[in-house]
């Protein structure tokens, strides 16, 4: 039976006429720019088939790029997160660095004379007796610390040292009822004998006349007498100054300015040709003087 595709043309025939027409085209294309609008109107009609087959591709990499910028931001959050617990704890150790540090630099600006050699110590422990007022710090006979040595802190004077050890020492403070120390008045250079109490804010100032001149906010500093502190060093502001004409002597109280109670660094004195300096006995820092008041 004959159909309509055994009708016309044999094969060979339109393959010929195929290629001649192709080529044709091709020429006609390149030489005229022929067919530039309809190419323009085939990709425009083409467009929307060309987004629609990358669409799948372009979901998947957006949903990859998402999983990954999420795992990416956990990840940097954890790490800025012990990153910040790091700076923190290192904060905080820096805070307590400056802190020392100011606490140093004061020391080292006490007003100490140009021929006074000095050293930095650091407490050690502190005395546990209700009655005794000492403290030890961690210079010792390999520092050449000496009995009766004074001892400061940044605003004033401490105490002194009562027993040396090879490492360490054992430092008596200002306030200990064994202990008195000779002092002036700066305002006026009345000298008097300030004792401890026992209690870390308060000295009494021993055997003072009712007419001796001193006032609540006199400072007070070392009088250099006694031969253990250096002169001129701050030791106490007077608090208090009671006068019962009933009673022989007022009553004299004040402050010691040392931080007696939150001591950390302290500074160690060697007079100028030290040799050893004198024997510790208690309240010995008075020397041989009176403890009566006088006047300069």
């Amino acid at each position: 039976m004959d159909t309509i595709f055994t009708r016309g043309p044999s094969l060979i025939s339109r393959l010929i006429l195929a290629l001649v027409m192709s080529v044709a085209l091709i020429i006609a294309d390149s030489k005229f720019d022929a067919f530039q609008s309809s190419r323009v109107y085939m990709n425009s009609l083409m467009s929307p088939l060309q987004y629609l087959a990358n669409l799948p591709s372009v979901l998947l990499s957006a949903s990859a790029q998402r999983l990954t910028s999420h795992e990416d931001l956990v990840e940097e959050n954890q790490r800025l997160t012990n990153q910040v617990l790091l700076m923190s704890e290192r904060l905080q150790r820096f805070d307590v660095l400056q802190s020392e540090n100011d606490q140093l630099r004061a020391l080292l600006d006490t007003p100490a004379k140009p021929d006074v050699r000095k050293k930095v110590a650091e407490l050690m422990a502190v005395e546990n007796s209700p009655f005794s007022q000492q403290i030890v710090i961690n210079k010792g006979a390999l520092d050449d610390v000496f009995l009766s040595q004074s001892v400061l802190d940044d605003r004033g004077v401490v105490g002194q040292v009562m027993e040396v050890g090879t490492t360490n020492s054992r430092v008596v403070l200002i306030t200990d009822v064994t202990h008195a120390v000779p002092v002036r008045s700066v305002r006026n250079n009345i000298r008097f004998i300030a004792s401890g109490t026992g209690s870390l804010d308060e000295l009494l100032l021993e055997h003072v006349p009712h007419s001796v001149d001193v006032e609540v906010g006199d400072i007070l500093v070392t009088s250099g007498l006694g031969q253990v502190f250096p002169e001129g060093y701050p030791v106490a502001q007077v608090s208090r100054v009671t006068r019962d004409e009933s009673r022989p002597f007022a009553i004299v109280a004040a402050t010691p300015l040392a931080r007696l109670d939150r001591l950390k660094y302290l500074l160690l004195l060697w007079p100028e040709n030290h040799d050893g300096g004198p024997e510790f006995d208690g309240v010995n820092t008075a020397g041989d003087e009176s403890p009566e008041v006088e006047n300069d």
